[in-house]
């Protein structure tokens, strides 16, 4: 046998395999093709919702025209990009976002850890089911409602602080104009909104714990204290990674709705964030190529936080995104 044919024969061995290994992938497919159609519907929203859209981006490199389309409006670069980083606003706008943004991060954080490892510790069936209820609840309230109730407490003259701080003899204070105090009012309703249900996902993680190594620290002599310190807190470290990572990559991306509501002219200078200056710039404003300009902006910021945040990860620690 020449080396053309040894040559012919291994490519046709080559195409072979490839055809039995595509013939076995389709049979398992229609084995398992429920499964494989509860995947389809999750990736079809993704390609709809998520890819799609991305064709629209191109505007913010245009001065968008609704009567040429996207196809029509003049190209010009990175106009709208360089507008925005010499807007008067800019440095205002990035330092409130990324003050609320690690603010929320060390406040929020770590509170729903500590509630899961205290209630791991709690024995009582009965008050730790009610303290689960207590702070999961808050988690369904809707946003409108949460500022409501915010307001209600705050509001001057007729809110419950306020009404306590007359009581007291002091003085009565309108916190929500007052642009400092801005910032932790914001944080702290929401960690005290989303700290029970944030927590779940961390009692899941301690419930997987082996009970054989509680049994052997038990033998040992070794207290609560110790238990949380060299059980509990290293069981805990790779799903902390995985959520600390997905935090850091959205640091960019506060949220939008209880930000606007909580918004007013005299806590303007401490509450104006990305997505309420896109909103009021973009659809308000009807200046819809600078908009995306800087909601791309933001997007690529995030994405690059993403990337060397889970690099980082995976550097010192086995545990990252990919």
């Amino acid at each position: 046998m020449n080396h053309v044919q040894a040559n012919a024969l291994e490519k046709t061995k080559i195409h072979n395999l490839r055809f039995k290994r595509k013939l076995s992938a389709w049979k398992k497919i229609k084995k398992h093709w429920e499964l494989y159609f509860l995947v389809l519907l999750p990736v079809l929203y993704l390609i709809i919702f998520k890819y799609v859209p991305m064709f629209g981006v191109q505007i913010a490199f245009k001065d968008f025209n609704v009567i040429q389309g996207i196809w029509g409006s003049q190209w010009v670069g990175l106009k709208h990009f360089e507008t925005f980083f010499n807007s008067p606003n800019f440095w205002l706008i990035i330092k409130n976002t990324l003050g609320v943004s690690f603010y929320s991060l060390l406040a929020g954080f770590p509170i729903p850890i500590m509630l899961a490892l205290a209630l791991n510790e709690v024995r009582t069936g009965k008050f730790k089911k009610s303290v689960q209820m207590v702070t999961y609840a808050p988690h369904f309230i809707s946003t409108v409602v949460m500022v409501s109730i915010i307001m209600l407490m705050l509001t001057p003259h007729v809110g419950v602080i306020d009404r306590l701080f007359s009581f007291l003899g002091w003085e009565m204070t309108n916190f929500m104009g007052v642009p400092e105090f801005f910032k932790s009012i914001y944080v702290w309703s929401g960690v005290w909104q989303e700290m029970g249900y944030a927590s779940i996902i961390y009692i899941a993680a301690l419930a997987s714990v082996d009970p054989s190594l509680y049994e052997a620290a038990r033998v040992d002599g070794a207290s609560r204290w110790k238990k949380i310190i060299h059980i509990d807190l290293p069981s805990l470290i790779p799903i902390t990674v995985i959520m600390l990572i997905l935090s850091l990559g959205n640091v960019m991306g506060v949220g939008f709705e209880k930000i606007y509501l909580m918004q007013n002219p005299l806590n303007l200078s401490s509450s104006e964030v990305i997505s309420t200056y896109v909103y009021k710039v973009g659809l308000v404003g009807a200046n819809f190529s600078f908009s995306s300009a800087v909601g791309l902006f933001n997007s690529v910021i995030n994405l690059i936080l993403l990337l060397l945040v889970n690099s980082f990860a995976k550097k010192i620690s086995e545990t990252s995104l990919w």
